[in-house]
């Protein structure tokens, strides 16, 4: 496989290593970040004296925002030159302006963490790093290159004590290549968890994940909410008039006669289907939530539950549709349980809003054990939580009590 940075190099056959380009890639690199460190280091010394000078006309305040935004043009260039010792292209992590102009880029520049970290590294390069690299740089090559040239600034030396030193210098000479090599693959391998993270991409793309579903659970949202009232407007009121049509052909008709038996049972039949749809309608996109908001949906929800329920929900204003929603199915879903599983003679339903967070618990004395795995609907309870970047909490010991907290984030 053929390296595509300079640690991968290293573990070629010493002669192939040597023969390739990554030694003399690896060189450049460091006389680069060399090179650029002495350019920074009098750029920022000049920026730094201009801004004191100028202080006092409050000019200076420009040199001293541009030595907070060098990290930037620094961190630019260390990931050009990073393509040196590694071919993976290194990701630029700032974020494109709201709006085009100076005033949002340096907003958005001054606001960003990737802005901060920049600059720290420059500092850290400027004090450090660009020291090193000379210092190895000198030192391994330093060594090799001053025993070749050791006949040249010693002219009365013997002839083959010379020649020994020149070719013990040249000999020693390849074997530079590995800790330079090696120094330079540490180097890149530190500017780029610093300068781009390798997961910089991987955070963009769960963000927009994280965006997608929370536009298809409002896009959901929105059509349950048009089948609800598709079903209210139409079908419920079809139903309505043929329940009451047939209720009229009932007082018409003898009281004994078969046509009346009949008209009387499609009258009930009728009068079954309604409730049954007025219940698939609440189920759907409850209208209550719509017209009245969350405490008065959840409080038809404890009118209509078998087991009382109290319900304590104070808000200061509505929801969003989405959280709204959420809440309410969080609620519907937790009744039915108490009802269904845990043999409780009591539930409580309390909502609250803490900051941009809306908070509901519903709490049961019965019998606890709930189980998210055992079919009660918590798991999907927990996805349709989860899809509106909530949190959905479950404490349910053997014995009781229960309580299910959701974390809405508004």
């Amino acid at each position: 496989m053929r390296p595509r940075s300079a640690w991968q190099a290293i573990t070629l056959r010493p002669l192939r290593f040597l023969a390739s380009s990554w030694p003399w890639r690896s060189l450049l690199y460091l006389l680069c970040g060399i090179a650029l460190g002495a350019a920074t280091a009098a750029t920022l010394f000049a920026l730094f004296v201009g801004g004191v000078l100028l202080l006092f006309v409050l000019i200076g305040l420009v040199a001293f925002v541009a030595i907070a935004l060098s990290g930037i043009v620094f961190a630019r260039f260390e990931r050009w030159r990073l393509r040196l010792v590694d071919m993976d292209p290194a990701e630029d992590p700032h974020r494109r302006p709201p709006r085009r102009g100076l005033r949002p880029w340096l907003l958005t520049r001054l606001r960003e963490q990737a802005t901060w970290r920049e600059f720290g590294y420059t500092v850290v390069s400027l004090v450090a790093l660009c020291w090193i690299d000379a210092g190895m740089v000198a030192a391994v090559l330093g060594i090799p290159v001053a025993l070749a040239a050791t006949p040249l600034y010693g002219p009365d030396m013997d002839p083959l004590a010379g020649a020994v030193f020149v070719v013990v210098g040249l000999a020693l000479l390849p074997f530079a290549a590995y800790p330079i090599t090696a120094w330079a693959g540490a180097r890149a391998a530190l500017t780029r968890a610093v300068l781009s993270p390798r997961d910089t991409e991987l955070g963009a793309q769960l963000t927009e994940v994280t965006r997608s579903r929370a536009r298809l659970a409002d896009a959901f949202g929105a059509e349950r909410q048009r089948i609800e009232r598709d079903l209210h407007d139409g079908a419920q009121q079809r139903l309505v008039s043929l329940t009451m049509a047939l209720g009229l052909a009932r007082l018409d008709l003898p009281p004994d006669s078969p046509a009346a038996e009949q008209v009387a049972l499609a009258h009930e039949q009728a009068k079954l289907a309604l409730a049954e749809l007025r219940e698939l309608i609440r189920g759907v996109h409850p209208q209550v939530l719509t017209d009245r908001g969350l405490a008065a949906a959840v409080r038809d929800l404890a009118g209509r539950s078998v087991v009382p329920v109290d319900v304590d929900i104070e808000l200061p204003h509505r929801l969003p549709a989405a959280v709204e929603l959420t809440a309410y199915f969080v609620a519907a879903e937790a009744l039915a349980n108490v009802a269904k599983h845990s043999g409780a003679d009591r539930a409580r339903v309390r909502g609250r809003l803490h900051g941009d967070i809306y908070l509901q618990d519903v709490f049961d004395n019965g019998v606890g054990g709930a189980d998210a795995d055992a079919g009660t609907g918590l798991t999907g309870l927990g996805d349709r939580v989860d899809a509106a970047g909530g949190r959905l909490l479950i404490s349910s010991p053997p014995g009781g009590p229960t309580l299910v907290r959701a974390e809405l984030p508004c």
